[in-house]
């Protein structure tokens, strides 16, 4: 039979043992384990999203991480995390949790440099040394409807007032001002038309595409307009990274036995 000192000394050994497995978890909910890193985990997203680290906080995500684990488990009572389509639906989410640390992982150990972001700038500047076009236009769906405004420009009409019966919805209400733009972002029978003419003149007659008939005023040419370096060095960088990653993705691709 144990003295008093023995059992005294057993008691504190199984206390020893049992305390830190309580302080890893939060809760314990029908014998199954809610670990203190998941409230980690969660604290570290909403202070992420600015929120505070606070007490009442935590407390909060206890009591939300109990109430998901009782509907959880009684989800598994019903037999519904072995249906074909929830399975589907938890692989999906898995692959899409681990690809995403994947890819911070990957952009954080090859991060694009300073020096990179330069070179695709200058890349970027010496291929668009063309000239960019101050171009209106008025679309119209009958050939006839073009030729009239042809002959009321002719007469002294002023294009912007005409041009609010274009259909063309985002430059009607503009006085058909289509902005600053290289001639490949125009379709090509409108581009030629637009090129041939000289500052301030119209198309002479209207000119057909897939949209209709347009009738084209050139306003002005220059050469193109690059933006400061500092203005698009974020927008080339975050450019650079996705090839990057397009690059990674088609090595593994062509690494892998697909059948």
């Amino acid at each position: 039979m144990m003295n008093l000192k023995t059992s005294r000394l057993l008691l504190a050994l199984c206390v020893s043992v049992y305390l830190p497995a309580i302080a890893q978890n939060v809760a314990v909910v029908n014998g199954k384990s809610i670990p203190t890193s998941r409230v980690d985990a969660m604290v570290k997203q909403m202070v992420q999203q600015g929120q505070q680290d606070t007490p009442e906080m935590r407390s909060m995500i206890k009591d939300e991480l109990i109430n998901r684990e009782v509907l959880a488990q009684e989800a598994d009572k019903q037999g519904l995390s072995s249906r074909p389509e929830i399975k589907n639906q938890i692989e999906l989410a898995r692959q899409s949790i681990i690809i995403r640390a994947m890819v911070t992982e990957y952009l954080a150990k090859h991060a694009v440099k300073d020096d990179e972001i330069k070179a695709e700038y200058e890349k970027v500047k010496t291929s668009s040394s063309g000239k960019e076009y101050h171009a209106r236009h008025i679309l119209v769906d009958k050939e006839d409807d073009a030729k009239g405004i042809i002959e009321k420009l002719k007469g002294g009409a002023k294009f912007e007032e005409l041009a609010k019966v274009s259909k063309d919805p985002g430059s009607a209400e503009q006085g058909g001002d289509l902005g600053w733009a290289p001639s490949d972002a125009f379709v090509k029978p409108f581009s030629d038309a637009m090129m041939s003419l000289k500052a301030g003149e119209v198309t002479p007659a209207p000119i057909k595409t897939q949209f209709g008939f347009h009738v084209i005023k050139l306003e002005e040419m220059r050469d193109s307009q690059l933006p400061p370096f500092e203005q698009v060095k974020a927008q080339i960088a975050e450019s650079l990274q996705q090839r990057k990653l397009q690059n990674y993705q088609q090595e593994l691709k062509k690494k892998a036995k697909i059948q």
